[in-house]
């Protein structure tokens, strides 16, 4: 019996139609598309997993399934293994080509994809891969990809297929449950909505209102979460591109009306800057995938890999800490998958410099608990705020400091630690100095109701300084900072070899 003929377009990280181009290039081919979605159960055992990435991705599948439709054929699902999944489909159709984007993820996904372009080797089907916005695959010189990001952000959207030619006789198969099994781990709290309709309406009401406000109140966690754009997440699992928010951007500053125009140019250009950045970040990522497990730098692999104190990592990721404002910030991160950025820095210098926990540990935690977690962005991250790239200033944040400059009088701090609820303002954020009288008088004995802090804040950090001193001393160590820069570094300010070895405290 003949197969029949079918073109295979994969969706990973990239659900929708519009800004699609491989699906948008399959199509124009005339033949039997066979959208899929695989849920890879190997995936979601995964140290980085977690059940809250997959209520997103749930809810981003059901929109897509249904534009899918729309268009002539609705999204197939499958569970298993990439490669098992296209043998069974192999023994159903012929497979002319697979369209897929090109995925910067973890060293998992990065094997997953090499089998199967080895699968596809051997069974003489094309392959045919597209880059995901200004990701550059085997980009020879860092000097040269800005301007190849810039250049293809300018580029036109890709329109969404008129049609698809539908396939007679397959299963679409079910989007698994929230509650799936396959999504072993469990959390507590809220998950951002998810799916195409959902990111265009959260797009639209920050850039027609809410970022008026954004550049104000971006380090101020109680009020970020509603005037920051929080498109992260769908930018993340890909209900909308890069190149369409630009699009965006651009439309809403050109429209302005004139007394409003500086305002939110300011706050618009704000955002098109973290979009470069973000590109930036996973192309390190994509140059350099071992960044997930190796210290950009050599010389740091070793510095904390033996020191990893279970009751302090346990404390952190509880919010157990005795230290209020670090404390709320972790709370709240566990309950809503999202905190502001600068708060996200905070919580793993605490964790790295205060703590001296390593960053692949912590790591885990992070990634499993943020619903826009990024592997390119995350690892990056990890890695500039615990001090082991060699090419940026160690960045570490005094938590009182931050506590007064960022919640003032404590209000987000007693939101999220209820046990400080009736604490006195001048007390909120140093609770521990309270005296016995006024412990006793709101209710919080430090040590039984809430925690005394589980490290001396000077004391830490001038261990940690002793520590990573040694390690800038070392012979080869600037060399080696270098080759960092030259692989990984941003070419949008000179290069300073003093900054590496400087610590800056905030």
């Amino acid at each position: 019996m003949q197969r029949s003929e079918v073109l295979i377009v994969w969706f990973k990280r990239d659900l929708r139609i519009t800004d699609h181009k491989p699906l948008f290039e399959a199509s124009k081919t005339l033949k039997p598309i066979l959208p899929i979605y695989i849920v890879e159960d190997e995936y979601w055992k995964q140290p980085f997993s977690n059940r809250r990435h997959w209520c997103f991705i749930h809810d981003s599948l059901i929109v897509l399934r249904n534009e899918l439709k729309k268009i002539g054929q609705s999204l197939i699902l499958r569970t298993g293994s990439v490669i098992d999944v296209f043998n069974e489909l192999l023994t159903q159709f012929s497979i002319s080509s697979i369209y897929a984007h090109e995925e910067t993820g973890n060293k998992w996904t990065y094997d997953r994809d090499i089998n199967v372009k080895n699968w596809c080797k051997e069974n003489n089907i094309p392959l045919i891969e597209y880059p995901t916005n200004g990701i550059v695959r085997n980009l020879k010189n860092r000097d040269d990809w800005s301007k190849i990001r810039n250049l293809r952000m300018k580029e036109n959207l890709i329109p969404k297929p008129i049609s698809l030619v539908p396939i007679e006789g397959i299963k679409v198969g079910s989007i698994p449950k929230k509650d799936s099994p396959i999504f072993k781990n469990d959390f507590i709290g809220k998950v951002q909505k998810g799916g195409r309709d959902e990111a265009l309406k959260i797009i639209k009401s920050f850039i027609d209102d809410r970022s008026k406000n954004y550049l104000f109140n971006i380090s101020k966690p109680g009020i970020s979460e509603k005037t920051c754009s929080r498109i992260s997440p769908h930018l993340t699992w890909g209900t909308i591109s890069s190149k369409e928010i630009i699009k965006l951007l651009n439309l809403k500053k050109n429209n302005s009306l004139q007394n409003n125009k500086k305002i939110y140019n300011k706050n618009l250009n704000a955002i098109k800057s973290r979009l470069s950045w973000r590109c930036h970040f996973i192309q390190k990522l994509e140059t350099q995938p071992s960044i997930e497990f190796s210290c950009m730098h050599p010389f740091y692999n070793e510095l904390r890999k033996d020191d990893m104190n279970l009751e302090y990592y346990k404390a952190w990721k509880e919010g157990l800490t005795g230290y209020p404002f670090i404390d709320a910030c972790m709370r709240s991160l566990n309950y809503n998958g999202w905190i502001t950025f600068r708060m996200r820095a905070m919580l793993v210098s605490f964790a790295s410099y205060d703590l001296w926990l390593d960053w692949r540990k912590t790591g885990h935690h992070l990634a499993q608990t943020f619903t826009d977690y990024e592997p390119g962005i995350h690892y990056s991250q990890l890695q500039m705020q615990s001090g082991v790239t060699g090419i940026n200033t160690l960045r570490i944040y005094n938590p009182i400091k931050q506590s007064i400059d960022h919640d003032v009088n404590g209000e987000f701090i007693k939101k999220w630690v209820y046990e400080l609820k009736n604490v006195p303002e001048m007390w909120v954020h140093e609770p521990w100095k309270m005296d016995l009288k006024t412990q006793e008088n709101v209710s919080c004995l430090i040590g039984r109701d809430y925690p005394k802090p589980i490290v001396d804040h000077a004391t830490a950090i001038r261990d940690a300084k002793i520590k990573l001193s040694s390690i800038f001393k070392k012979e080869g160590y600037r060399k080696n900072s270098n080759i960092v820069f030259k692989n990984l570094g941003s070419r949008t300010r000179k290069k300073s070899t003093k900054r590496n070895n400087q610590l800056q405290l905030i």
